[in-house]
């Protein structure tokens, strides 16, 4: 099969197509023919030092996939060959996205939702696995609260505002103001512009903040908490505050969850979410996507096209 390996830590330049041999579906494995992959930043930033994961025998990045159940192996009951299905398999261990084929365990994907192609269903899992483990299971959103998303027209932050939004939440999202408008169609209630306004200044009474930038917003978001809110920061501990009294604070990691997919699944075919595609490439481009991610203007995502 094709694949996209990376030659030796580095830039985008170290990405490299090869050929490997093709997977096969292990005990409660199986074997999906990728139609579309998703990048991510965790993509671009393990490329470049090797950090954060444990890798395979041959270092391949990417884990969004969107496509097609070729085999399952045994035990598999879920699935059968024929099924389309999107997922985020192993993460934070090594799958092997941006390739022709992967193997991962069954319970790692779910159906694609019914009424979006494959390059649409690459862009949700990981990103929208994250924000709904971020609000629903770390901070326990609930209807009628207040919840201020940071980088609200990322790849997490603009499905964080919808999800939440679907869950009955009055949302705020920072961005530039080239990007409110985007935001008011994707449901946020309030924008503020980072760029000119302080929002710890503009914004009050909040239960929920969802961070996916860190360094400093930890501490300025804190301001803006009511007494028992939640802080759920997303790039790593570093941007965690070290005393943070009456609150709750802590970074969360995203893991493979199938119940997580049903429920996103779900709201993408009742119409509350969608991916905003910024840009569509090749698997051969998969350098030129991470050129791309890197310079943090990317609004929505960046999908590979497989096939």
């Amino acid at each position: 099969m094709r694949a996209i390996v990376v030659s030796q830590w580095g830039g985008p330049e170290v990405l490299t197509e090869t050929e490997l041999d093709r997977p096969e579906p292990g005990m409660g494995e199986i074997l999906v023919r990728v139609h579309a992959a998703g990048v991510n930043p965790v993509d671009w930033k393990t490329r470049a030092s090797g950090a954060f994961i444990p890798w395979g025998p041959v270092p391949q990045v990417g884990w969004d996939v969107s496509g097609t159940v070729e085999a399952v192996g045994p035990g598999v009951t879920l699935f059968q060959p024929g099924d389309e299905v999107f997922g985020m398999p192993r993460f934070p261990y090594q799958a092997g996205a941006y390739a022709e084929y992967v193997a991962a365990p069954a319970r790692h994907f779910a159906r694609k939702p019914a009424g979006v192609d494959h390059v649409a269903a690459a862009a949700l899992p990981l990103a929208a696995l994250t924000a709904w483990q971020a609000l629903v299971d770390t901070a326990g959103l609930r209807a009628g609260q207040r919840v201020l998303v940071h980088a609200a027209a990322g790849g997490v932050g603009h499905l964080a505002v919808q999800i939440a939004k679907a869950l009955g939440a009055y949302v705020i999202g920072t961005a530039s103001a080239a990007k409110h408008g985007l935001l008011r169609e994707l449901g946020a209630d309030e924008v503020i512009d980072y760029r000119s306004t302080a929002f710890e200044e503009a914004v009050s009474d909040v239960d929920v903040v969802i961070d996916a930038i860190g360094g400093e917003y930890g501490e300025r978001s804190l301001k803006v908490l009511k007494p028992g809110g939640h802080l759920v920061t997303l790039p790593g501990p570093d941007g965690v505050p070290a005393d943070a009294p009456g609150v709750h604070t802590g970074w969360t990691v995203v893991e493979p969850d199938y119940r997580g997919l049903l429920e996103i699944a779900a709201l993408v075919e009742a119409g509350a979410l969608r991916p905003v595609i910024d840009t569509v490439l090749p698997l051969s481009d998969a350098a030129k996507a991470h050129e791309l991610g890197e310079r943090g203007r990317t609004t929505g995502k960046i999908v590979l096209t497989v096939g």
